[in-house]
């Protein structure tokens, strides 16, 4: 019965992270912001070699980097990029969430697990 309870749980946990987002939108608004003039058409070829993968990276991971973006220059809390600074205080909570949606839905060629 536990195991049942504990499945059941991680399944409603796991939808409850998608809650709110689309990725339909988060096409759109990564179109909208121009995303891919930075990190490629594909999201998974960035123009510079230092700019990151961004095609099937945690939504969380995503959600927050783009806060931190956003926080920039808030005491400590932020991430300093002076272009991912601006890009980001141009997004809504909603694009936010739709853009890391999107971006974690495309497949990518990140190494997650070694």
């Amino acid at each position: 019965m536990k195991k049942i309870a504990f499945a059941v749980l991680a399944v409603v946990m796991s939808s409850a992270a998608f809650a709110g987002a689309n990725i339909e939108a988060g096409k759109a608004a990564a179109a909208k912001f121009n995303c891919a003039s930075c990190h490629g058409a594909n999201f998974n070829e960035p123009v510079d070699p230092s700019y990151p993968k961004l095609a099937g990276q945690h939504k969380d991971y995503l959600v927050q980097a783009l806060k931190s973006y956003q926080r920039a220059g808030v005491g400590t809390s932020g991430r300093s990029n002076a272009i991912m600074e601006a890009q980001a205080k141009a997004l809504s909570n909603a694009d936010i969430e739709n853009i890391a949606a999107y971006l974690n839905s495309l497949q990518g060629s990140l190494v997650l697990k070694k």
